[in-house]
């Protein structure tokens, strides 16, 4: 039976289908090509049609046929010979005439002419003649046969003998496969505008024609397009690289969390084709190191996107010399990131500027009106509350979302609103869409930027039905609004919009964190909870204890957070009885608890939905439920448990 040599089923949804005759090409041609294209990281489907029994091509090969998305004919002398061959060609030019545009064939002719191809000189011609003499078939097999040959001829494709020899024209075919499937792209906004002289001159600047390594960095304030722009040169060069590439996305905000540096650095080597050295790493030098090796033997592309500091590049690059042809992309608000040392390059920098009026009315009119300008009546009010979002791409998406579909009192409303805050400030610009929002929504809106982006949504979610919340209308009215994405079933949040949050937060009282909602900061959760007054309106806590495992939480220090709902610990431990305190929590997070790590002679836990207990190597399911009936609470009475983890 044929099959792929990377040992997946026919049924499987393939990248490519290579149609050959096996005696002509199977080997040297067709192997060197099917090994270039899954080493690229594509899955490729090969049928060998001398190895097939029967008349009739199968439901699995069918299944391999219409799941694949590009077609490869290898044409050869005895190619129209076969008829598994013509049946397959007859499939796959089927496939790709009803597939508007979304399946393509990429004919090559190894030891043929195109006139051949075409029916036009005797060698195909005569080979289908002779299929129709010696098995008999219908006019109307043999019709469809010379159509189909007829069909692929028309498309431009590959001459063998044209190149000095195999590696120079399958390595053309193999960068033009990855660029027609995109391997590795990132997504970007389907309303990109005024961004094609900014890509032309980045590429300049990392011109990959040329010899040696380039580092460019993009900076600029957050919210102007640093990462959009990465993400479209990325996806423009990343067919030169193979599978020798990688965009790590959020660097700063995942070098924050616990172990977040060794996960970015594991992501890189797996990414760029070394997954068992990815599996070894357990501590950032040894990381460091093994990228250093790595990059040294190997020409790749990598952007490192959201960098806060020089030290997260090394970390993720190294210090040693890069392999020539390499270049490395940088994103990052703190423009003191490019001076690092490097051996023989320096960052080339390139700073990004807000949007001429022109584009950013334009982009403005895609998102308030889905057209690229705005009707007559709108149109001056448009171009003053372009003017007043000071041109940034973030605040002209998030403000035109907000307003669309909106009557003009709400527009006239909201410039003098945009009018009242000062040019430059981001925060008041983007915080006239939260003034829009419900309470309900807005708290959702904080929690996420306080804590949980980039988190999975499913016990947020749970936490939020259980306030009552409404969570389900309040993320549709936020993602509509633009204000938060689901990416991969987690959150996530623009840098700016996050930053937003936080400073809404603040404002609640910029002198006294715990007459605040939210506290995350370590000092000032630290001072919250040793502060004898009572913290009313404090609903949730990130208390980070990784240098401090020995600190406890007495219950009558906790016990002043009446309306608590959610408590994430690093570590730290509870001491006391807790009979009446936490009496409103939903959400229990506690990651690296000590052994014994509670001792509390009572808990009242009657409202908690999600329960979490992560990196503790001695706790288990029996564990857990031996430490539920130590502090008297039985899971019948957790009558409002969703999860437990």
């Amino acid at each position: 039976m044929a099959s792929s040599d990377e040992g997946t089923s026919l049924g499987s949804k393939y990248q490519v289908f290579l149609s050959f005759r096996g005696p002509d090409t199977r080997v040297g041609f067709t192997d060197v090509l099917f090994h270039s294209l899954t080493d690229t990281g594509i899955c490729v489907f090969r049928d060998d049609e001398e190895v097939r029994a029967g008349e009739r091509i199968d439901g699995s090969l069918q299944r391999a046929i219409d799941n694949s998305r590009i077609y490869i004919p290898v044409f050869s002398r005895t190619y129209a010979s076969s008829q598994w061959c013509l049946r397959e060609l007859v499939q796959i030019v089927a496939n790709t005439s009803i597939s508007e545009g979304k399946k393509e064939i990429l004919p090559i002719f190894f030891d043929v002419e195109p006139e051949d191809v075409k029916l036009k000189t005797p060698l195909y011609h005569d080979a289908i003649l002779n299929l129709e003499r010696e098995k008999k078939l219908s006019t109307e097999q043999v019709d469809a046969w010379r159509k189909a040959l007829m069909e692929v001829d028309a498309i431009k494709g590959w001459e063998v003998k044209k190149y000095r020899g195999y590696v120079d024209v399958i390595k053309l075919i193999v960068e033009e496969v990855v660029k027609k499937l995109k391997i590795k792209h990132r997504s970007v906004t389907e309303n990109l505008v005024g961004i094609d002289d900014r890509v032309m001159a980045v590429n300049e600047l990392l011109d990959i024609d040329s010899g040696g390594v380039r580092l460019i960095g993009i900076y600029g304030m957050g919210g102007i397009g640093k990462t959009t722009l990465a993400k479209v040169v990325f996806n423009q060069l990343s067919f030169h690289f193979g599978k020798c590439c990688c965009f790590l996305e959020n660097i700063q905000a995942k070098s924050s969390s616990p172990n977040g540096v060794i996960e970015l650095q594991k992501k890189l080597l797996s990414e760029i084709g070394h997954p068992d050295i990815a599996r070894s790493i357990d501590e950032i030098d040894y990381g460091t190191k093994k990228i250093e090796e790595v990059l040294k033997n190997k020409k790749v592309l990598i952007v490192l996107d959201d960098v806060a500091n020089k030290k997260q590049v090394e970390e993720l690059v190294g210090r040693s010399r890069l392999y020539p042809g390499s270049r490395i992309l940088i994103t990052t608000r703190n423009k003191d990131v490019f001076r690092i040392s490097r051996p023989n390059y320096q960052i080339l920098e390139y700073e990004m500027e807000v949007m001429s009026s022109d584009y950013a009315l334009e982009l403005f009119s895609r998102h308030a009106f889905n057209e690229d300008s705005p009707s007559d009546d709108y149109k001056e009010l448009s171009r003053e509350i372009v003017s007043a979002t000071g041109r940034l791409p973030l605040a002209i998406e998030v403000i035109g979302s907000f307003l669309f579909d909106r009557r003009q009192e709400i527009w006239n409303e909201t410039l003098d609103k945009l009018r009242k805050a000062p040019h430059k400030d981001v925060f008041g610009k983007l915080k006239i869409s939260y003034d829009a929002l419900t309470f309900e929504q807005q708290q959702i809106f904080l929690d996420i930027a306080c804590f949980f982006i980039g988190e999975h949504m499913t016990n947020a979610i749970y936490m939020w039905k259980d306030c009552d919340f409404f969570p389900d209308t309040g993320l549709d009215v936020l993602i509509s609004m633009s204000l938060v994405k689901i990416v991969e079933n987690a959150f996530w949040m623009h840098d700016q919009l996050r930053d937003l949050g936080k400073e809404i937060v603040r404002q609640e009282n910029p002198i006294n964190p715990t007459e605040r909602s939210r506290v995350w900061i370590d000092m000032e959760v630290l001072d919250a909870i040793r502060t004898k007054e009572m913290k009313k309106n404090v609903q949730a806590l990130d208390l980070y204890l990784g240098n401090k495992p020995k600190v406890a939480i007495k219950s009558k220090e906790i016990g002043r957070f009446e309306r608590l709902r959610y408590l994430k610990l690093h570590s730290g431990t509870f001491s006391g009885n807790l009979a009446n305190s936490l009496t409103n929590l939903r959400w229990i997070v506690w990651r690296y608890p000590p052994c014994l790590f509670l001792k509390p002679a009572n808990i009242c836990l009657k409202k908690l939905v999600v329960l979490e207990y992560s990196d503790d190597p001695y706790m288990d399911n029996s564990k857990l439920q031996s430490l539920i009936k130590v502090c008297n609470v039985l899971i019948s009475i957790l009558f409002s448990l969703e999860v437990i983890n």
